[in-house]
């Protein structure tokens, strides 16, 4: 699926289980729904690169490996050499959620690290959803950047307690990625074949990526149901309704 059908489908899924996320309040509400939009969006670093036409480089890759500009996009070209290819191994449904879950729980235990974390999601929420976020600069390098490292910081030292909860929205994101791309024609990796020569994939075979049914079905589907779940369990709706 594309970059904004992960991350509706990632922020539905994140809504969908705030009755059960280690979070209180509605700013660590929302955090923990713009996380699971954004990681719902990290296997695709495998997706990306920094390739030399006519002596100029020039960014390639999908919208998480060109976000920041040489810094995603080298991190993008590690991961991909490490996953072997693109839809390989940060698409196998039982390691890369593990994978990407233990770095983050690292990531965690410390102030400036967990910030870091923090403004990779929010960066890659704003980023793939930035049909429905008013002007341009979240789509710019710069204007990302700045965007989620100030949202991070200000979450992290005056709205957040905790964010040992950041683990669990890493590992979700990427379940829900992987098992979009599973409905996709193109599928994703039997898990562990793809450390081996002859690789397995499966698929439901769905809808292809980008076709009528993801953008007019799957998106306005997971959007409408992102913001509904959000407004019923951060007790929006009691208190319209009151």
């Amino acid at each position: 699926m594309l970059g904004h059908s992960h991350a509706t489908t990632g922020l539905a899924a994140g809504a969908a289980l705030l009755p059960h996320a280690p979070v209180s309040g509605v700013v660590e509400q929302l955090a923990w729904v713009a996380a699971w939009g954004g990681f719902a969006l990290l296997p695709d670093l495998d997706q990306g690169g920094l390739h030399w036409r006519r002596a100029l480089p020039r960014l390639t890759g999908s919208t998480v490996a060109t976000m920041w500009g040489p810094v995603t996009t080298t991190l993008s070209s590690a991961v991909a050499r490490l996953a072997r290819g693109h839809r390989q191994g940060t698409h196998d449904v039982l390691l890369a959620p593990l994978v990407f879950g233990g770095v983050t729980a690292l990531a965690a235990l410390w102030s400036w690290t967990a910030m870091a974390a923090l403004a990779l999601a929010l960066g890659m929420a704003l980023r793939a959803c930035h049909v429905v976020v008013p002007g341009r600069l979240e789509t710019t390098v710069l204007g990302n950047a700045a965007l989620s490292w100030a949202g991070a910081w200000w979450l992290t030292r005056h709205e957040l307690g905790d964010v040992r909860w950041l683990p669990l929205a890493v590992a979700g994101g990427v379940v829900v990625h992987i098992l979009g791309d599973l409905l996709t024609r193109g599928g994703v990796p039997v898990p562990f074949t793809w450390l081996r020569r002859r690789r397995r994939r499966v698929s439901l075979d769905l809808f292809r990526t980008g076709s009528p049914v993801e953008h007019y079905l799957v998106v306005p589907l997971a959007s409408v149901a992102a913001v509904a779940l959000v407004v019923v369990h951060t007790g929006t709706w009691a208190r319209i309704a009151g």
